[in-house]
């Protein structure tokens, strides 16, 4: 569950463990059991789960849809561009054409990149044939390209989704879907990376990646540190940004640090007024404290941050990141699609 802590694996503490020394030692051979000792903050002991080792498929597509005055709007969220990702993004792209929608939204934010063949694959499902998806440009200045294959354009409106997290092969697409189908973009500048990594695999097992070559944007632009620009920009509301706490010790009055300036965000965001958002914890963050706790009974009312109110308040803002009403980048989105139709 959200919040939930491991704090043993078969028995061997997890404090002072980096994430993948913990990951190793949870993986395993498929069919093997580990013994995992949960520590969760509405349960007064810790507790062990045993759970059988399995492969795991990840999921790198969603596709829902929204109705949206009297519009079925398809949005297709892609979280990576991995090995299966141009596969699931048909299949799902397929469900949402089956539904009859009348627009599509297509989510990269927070998309980290991966694949460069998944990203070349996908843009051959929604740019019209002869299109240039991207653009490579080797070592010895020789550039190439990959161009669409679809035979029929999308006969409704298309939007992208992006922001600063959208990266390297989200870039890809994204400057595509603008350049190579005249569609808008709607959010954030993307994080800026224009290069394209070659795996190298040594006896041992290790491996090496170098940046073997830089690709360019449809229209032959270098996008790399600057980011592709949205046609339209929107931010989220500020209490997306906020950073999650981390309490050592309980937040009072007359504190003055960055985790008080996230506590303040985050009640912010959730409607309790703590007057600043500047770190200086004063009367009125107290009141605000007070206020959110005397709305979880679980809850002891003191006016202080402690790790319980902490939790609480992360997973009150998570709750309400999640909810798709709060999202202004996305209801932008779907604005637009209904704008073009």
């Amino acid at each position: 569950m959200p919040d939930d802590r491991i704090l043993e694996v078969d028995g061997n503490s997890t404090e002072g463990l980096s994430l993948n020394e913990a990951l190793m030692q949870i993986r395993g051979e498929k069919g093997t059991t580990v013994v995992l000792t949960i520590g969760r903050p509405s349960a007064t002991d810790p507790f062990q789960v045993e759970i059988e080792r399995d492969a795991i498929p990840v999921e790198t597509v969603h596709a829902n849809t929204y109705e949206h005055e009297d519009q079925t709007i398809g949005v297709i969220d892609i979280t990576s561009f991995s090995v299966d990702t141009a596969q699931e993004f048909e299949e799902g792209l397929h469900y949402l054409e089956n539904e009859g929608i009348d627009g599509l939204v297509i989510d990269v934010r927070q998309n980290p990149g991966g694949y460069l063949n998944s990203v070349q694959d996908i843009g051959s499902l929604l740019l019209p044939k002869g299109e240039t998806i991207v653009q490579i440009e080797e070592p010895t200045g020789d550039i190439s390209q990959t161009v669409s294959t679809l035979e029929d354009q999308k006969d409704y409106p298309i939007v992208g989704l992006i922001n600063g997290g959208s990266a390297s092969a989200s870039e890809i697409l994204a400057a595509a879907l603008h350049e190579a189908g005249g569609y808008e973009l709607v959010g954030e500048t993307t994080f800026g990376k224009g290069t394209v990594q070659q795996s190298y695999d040594f006896g041992d097992g290790s491996e090496m990646n170098l940046s073997m070559f830089r690709w360019l944007t449809s229209a032959g632009n270098n996008i790399h540190e600057d980011g592709v620009v949205p046609t339209i920009e929107i931010s989220q509301p500020d209490y997306f940004y906020s950073t999650a706490l981390s309490i050592d010790e309980s937040l009072v009055l007359n504190d003055n640090n960055d985790q008080v300036k996230s506590a303040q965000e985050i009640l912010q965001g959730l409607g309790f007024e703590p007057g600043r958002t500047d770190g200086y914890f004063d009367e009125q963050t107290e009141n605000a404290v007070t206020a959110f706790q005397q709305m979880h009974d679980d809850l002891d009312v003191t006016g202080e941050v402690d790790d319980s109110t902490a939790q609480a308040l992360h997973t009150s803002i998570v709750e309400k990141i999640r909810d798709p009403e709060n999202d202004r980048q996305l209801n932008r989105a779907l604005e637009v699609i209904l704008e073009q139709q």
